[in-house]
């Protein structure tokens, strides 16, 4: 139920660097040229008290063709220093890209998910790029599954008779262009029809809900700066016009819509920093208007879902004016006549049982609970008692679920099946590959039925071959002795754990104002040496999201070799409440800042990485938290990685390129105020570089493609390079990747290979 933010794209210059980089000559390498220097053009530029310079504005003018001709042989120069500075290291390319390639997940396809008399799938088809959707009638289903082979655990080739096959997005690529990326997909809940959005032909819808019985779809739209504001109806089979059921003129507000899980009703959540509505639109008549449950004050995360004549609002708003930490739910009766509707809590606040997601059934509530820094899951009965008012989590007798031992995140599934008695999540850990669980609230069975088996770099697919009861709270160890809830921690074999051959520390590190911080150290148990081990640092520390610190098998190729992976959680991510999140965000976000920093010097002063063998690692906005940490202590790094960084949030934030959201300004500050504006100052990493200091090698990676364009990351390494000492043991690479990277395996290991390889390099040197 909590809302995820997808980042926008921008789809110009998509292919200008889409090409594979040329294969290397066979000859030994050449020494490596001097690093391009575009020319500085300085532009001055003053807001409120201050005025600056900046010498590589030209690069982000889109418009100004002379200076885009300028850039695209820039970019040319890089991609070739790129090149020569990693031609060292083909052979070790090869050899890592192989290695990761082994170890991709061979799953063929997706686990069926069961909803009403289908069961619904992915899979990809040998030789082909883009997945198949497709379905098949669970009463036709069993004959057909394999417990060895194919990986998937179904005969595809004698049960294709049976399979349905609803959208090949392979012909869909050829149709728009060589592209079939889906944003948006929903089966009717009649199950005739699916509606999707396939980019870049359809980026101004933003939302899909089904309506009567899957007779009407209502859809968001968005205006020319990316901001949902207008939903429609379309009735199908209808020769009519779509019909206007809401529009939002204020360019401040934005429009999300979704359906509940019975199907009964359509919400619809409008918000903006000064205020947050839900809307209750019928299901069975979409036509009949659009009805106000709830609102608040200021910006507030809302989800309604409907069951058995109440209506249930997950929300993190004030309480009588007064900020909260965390989410709570509300209750009221579907027909309740008072104005405004009056809600109730169901829970009471217990600060050590934190609520931080809900999924309904026709039969049960499953809750994922946070306990310190440990996740729980546990499910109770439906309907929950009416009339009493507020109660305990604990006296409604929860049905606690089987985890494994270090739990990073719980994500729940689509569980479109609202009579059904099985939810489906995923459970990831650091030391443990992601696994795709079904849990059988009606019995507390469950059953892994997707997760790659690393030990035998393959995919299995169960089908009840691990399985085990749930059990009650009163059977389970104390929280004193058992604070994670590892309901059998000899059970690692059970959950295809890691355990064995890779440990998984955690540490609470001292900030520099005394606040703890959570750190997690993954390395190998037979590759570990006292005081030698390189060590990478992941961090991301924004919108409140956790940090991802699920296993990957990439990472194996560096744990192999002797590396520390470790996971900052830093004020500004996810994980510990909604004032965690806002002490790392607008006027408080170098706080992100100096935690990363902190949990750096612990890694060297106590000697788990060498002083002189740290690298950072940061995607997106924790590229930009990694380099500001490079600006404030550039000592303390050796290598960074950058993937598609945040690096020049002052001109970013004041002259939007592309559009920003509310949610944007939140997190990183308004311009407009002055607090904010100074603190942007502050940390912008392109603003702070500091002159006549060696600087960590670093690769940005950056695309046309991506919500932080490409001249950012083209700005900062310029100005890098001009201001800093010049190392060729230390380059700064821009590597330039294309936005189908994360949707081709075979470039997903060359990227990673390279990334990898240039680490290894920096170290070695």
């Amino acid at each position: 139920m909590r809302h995820l933010l997808k980042p926008l794209r921008h789809n110009c210059r998509r292919l200008r660097w889409a090409h594979h980089r040329a294969q290397k000559a066979a000859a030994s390498p050449s020494p490596p040229p001097r690093p391009p220097r575009p020319p500085p053009k300085p532009e001055s530029l003053t807001f409120h008290d201050h005025s600056w310079e900046d010498p590589y504005s030209w690069m982000s003018k889109l418009n100004d063709k002379v200076a885009m001709r300028h850039l695209d042989m820039y970019m040319e120069q890089e991609e070739k220093y790129t090149e020569a500075t990693m031609s060292g290291t083909d052979r070790l390319q090869s050899k890592l890209q192989s290695e990761m390639a082994s170890r991709f997940a061979s799953d063929l396809s997706t686990p069926p998910l069961r909803w009403g008399p289908w069961l619904y799938y992915r899979r990809v088809e040998e030789g082909k790029q883009f997945p198949v959707l497709c379905r098949r009638l669970a009463s036709l289903n069993d004959e057909f599954i394999s417990h060895k082979s194919p990986s998937a655990g179904f005969d595809f080739t004698s049960g294709k008779r049976i399979e349905q096959k609803l959208l090949d997005y392979n012909r869909e690529a050829q149709r728009f262009g060589g592209y079939a990326y889906e944003e948006l997909s929903e089966v009717s809940p009649d199950h005739r029809f699916i509606a999707y959005t396939i980019k870049p032909q359809a980026d101004r819808v933003s939302g899909l809900a089904w309506a009567k019985d899957g007779q009407a779809l209502l859809y968001v739209v968005t205006d020319q700066n990316m901001r949902p504001c207008r939903i429609y109806c379309s009735m199908i089979g209808s020769t009519d016009d779509d019909f206007l059921i809401l529009e939002e003129p204020d360019e401040n507000v934005y429009v999300n819509i979704r359906h509940t899980k019975d199907f009964r009703f359509v919400t619809v959540h409008t918000f903006s920093t000064a205020s947050s509505k839900v809307f209750l639109i019928n299901a069975a008549d979409p036509l009949s208007g659009v009805n106000l449950v709830w609102e608040c004050e200021g910006i507030s995360h809302g989800i309604l879902e409907h069951h058995q004549g109440y209506l249930y609002l997950f929300t993190d708003a004030a309480k009588e004016g007064q900020s909260v930490d965390y989410h709570y739910l509300l209750r009221s009766h579907l027909d309740s006549s008072s104005s405004p509707r009056t809600w109730e809590s169901v829970f009471t606040d217990d600060p050590d049982w934190v609520v931080e997601d809900l999924d309904f059934s026709h039969t049960h509530l499953v809750v994922t609970l946070r306990e310190g820094r440990n996740f729980r899951l546990c499910s109770v009965t439906l309907p929950l008692p009416a009339g009493k008012g507020p109660v305990h989590l604990k006296e409604l007798h929860p049905q606690f679920l089987p985890l494994p031992k270090y739990v990073s995140q719980i994500s729940p599934g689509p569980n479109y099946d609202y009579h059904s008695s099985k939810m489906r999540f995923t459970i990831s850990s650091p030391v443990m590959p992601d696994a795709v669980v079904d849990y059988d609230l009606s019995n507390g069975e469950w059953n892994i039925v997707q997760q790659q088996n690393i030990l035998h770099e393959r995919t299995r697919v169960l089908y009840g071959t691990a399985s085990s009861a749930s059990i009650n709270e009163e059977t389970l160890n104390s929280k004193t002795s058992n604070p994670s809830n590892e309901v059998n921690s000899d059970d690692d074999q059970l959950w295809n754990g890691l355990s064995e051959f890779y440990a998984c520390e955690q540490y609470n590190v001292a900030s520099y104002d005394g606040v703890l911080l959570p750190l997690t150290v993954v390395y190998s148990r037979k590759n570990k040496k006292e005081d030698q081990n390189p060590g990478l640092l992941h961090v991301h520390g924004t919108y409140g999201e956790l940090l991802d610190k699920r296993w990957r098998s990439e990472l194996k190729s560096l744990l192999g070799r002797g590396w520390i992976i470790a996971y900052a959680d830093v004020r500004g991510g996810g994980g510990g409440g909604k004032k965690w999140h806002h002490d790392g965000r607008r006027t408080k976000k170098i706080n992100s800042i100096k935690d990363y920093i902190s949990c750096a010097n612990f890694l060297v002063d106590k000697e788990i990485v060498h002083e002189n063998k740290l690298a950072g690692w940061g995607y997106s906005a924790g590229g930009l938290v990694v380099a500001s940490a490079i600006n404030q202590s550039p000592h303390l790094f050796k290598a960074a990685i950058l993937k598609v960084p945040f690096l020049d949030p002052t001109n970013t934030l004041l002259y939007p390129i592309l559009p920003l959201t509310a949610a944007d300004y939140e997190e990183f500050g308004y311009p407009g105020d002055i607090a904010d504006f100074h603190a942007i100052r502050d940390y912008s990493p392109y603003d702070n570089i500091q002159k006549d200091v060696l600087y960590p090698a670093v690769m940005v990676s950056s695309s046309f493609n991506t919500r932080f364009g490409v001249w950012e990351a083209a700005k900062w390494v310029a100005r890098v390079r001009e201001l800093t000492i010049y190392d060729q043991k230390r380059p700064i690479l821009l590597n330039l990747t294309t936005d189908i990277v994360e949707e081709n395996r075979y470039l997903q290991c060359k990227e990673s290979a390279l990334e990898s390889a240039f680490l290894i390099k920096v170290m070695e040197s």
